[in-house]
C-alpha cells in the first residue's frame, strides 16, 4: 500500500513599506480578511520574482524587495491547505489600487490596522514591527 505523496505549497507575501506606513489589501476571495499582499509561487518562479509579481498584480505597484525577513510554516496558517510563506520587506513609491485578488488596499501602521486580519498574518505583522523597532531576529523567532 503507497501513501499520497504532499508537500506543503510554497507562498510568498511582501511587507511593502511606504512613507506613511505599510500596504495591506482586503482580500476578494475566501479566506475573507484583511492580509499582506502575497500568493502562490508559479512552477519555475523565483521566490524574489513570484514577490514583484504578487504586488504588481494585487496593488498595481512596482516594489523593491529589501531584504527577506522570515518563513512561516504553521501547518494551520491557511485554513484551506498546508503552505508556507516566505515573507519579504520591500519599498514601493505611489498610491497603491486594488487589482485581481484584492477588493480594496490601504496603508496602516501598527496603531491603527484594520481587522479582521486574514490567515497568520496578524502574527507576521507583530513580528515585523518588533523587528522595526530594533529587536533582534533571533529573539523574534526564538523557539
Amino acid at each position: 500500500m503507497s501513501k499520497e505523496h504532499r508537500n506543503p505549497l510554497p507562498t510568498v507575501d511582501i511587507i511593502i513599506e511606504l512613507k506613511d506606513g505599510i500596504v495591506l489589501i482586503e482580500r476578494k476571495n475566501p479566506p475573507y480578511g484583511w492580509a499582506i499582499p502575497g500568493g502562490f509561487v508559479d512552477y519555475g518562479e523565483s521566490l524574489e520574482s513570484a514577490a514583484v509579481r504578487e504586488a504588481k498584480e494585487e496593488i498595481s505597484l512596482d516594489v523593491k524587495i529589501k531584504e527577506q525577513f522570515h518563513s512561516y510554516s504553521d501547518p494551520e496558517r491557511d485554513e484551506r491547505f498546508h503552505t508556507v510563506t516566505t515573507v519579504f520587506i520591500a519599498s514601493a513609491e505611489g498610491i497603491p489600487k486594488a487589482a485581481d485578488d484584492a477588493k480594496y488596499t490601504g496603508v496602516f501602521t501598527k496603531d491603527n490596522l484594520p481587522e479582521p486580519l486574514a490567515f497568520d498574518h496578524g502574527k507576521i505583522i507583530s513580528d515585523y514591527f518588533r523587528y522595526r523597532n530594533g529587536e533582534p531576529l533571533a529573539e523574534i523567532f526564538r523557539v
